[in-house]
C-alpha cells in the first residue's frame, strides 16, 4: 500500500542541496513522489520505500535524515 513517509532532513542549505535529496529520494524504488522543503528541512516522500531505504539513500548524498509524524 502506498503512503507517505515525513523526513527530517539535516545539513540543508541551499537549493543545490534540495536537488540532492531530491535525486537520491526519487532514485529508491517504489517511490513516486518527493516534495522537499528547504526552510522546513523536511521531505515528503510518497510510495511503498522502506523508511530504511528512504534514509540510507538521503545518507549516501550526504545528509541525514530522520523519520517523524506527519
Amino acid at each position: 500500500m502506498e503512503a507517505t513517509t515525513h523526513l527530517q532532513v539535516e545539513g540543508m542549505k541551499c537549493e543545490g542541496c534540495v536537488s540532492a535529496v531530491k535525486e537520491a529520494l526519487t532514485a529508491v524504488a517504489g517511490v513516486t513522489s518527493v516534495e522537499v522543503l528547504l526552510e522546513e528541512k523536511v521531505a515528503h516522500v510518497g510510495g511503498t520505500a522502506s523508511t530504511e531505504a528512504l534514509t540510507e539513500a538521503v545518507g549516501r548524498a550526504g545528509f541525514a535524515a530522520n523519520v517523524t509524524p506527519a
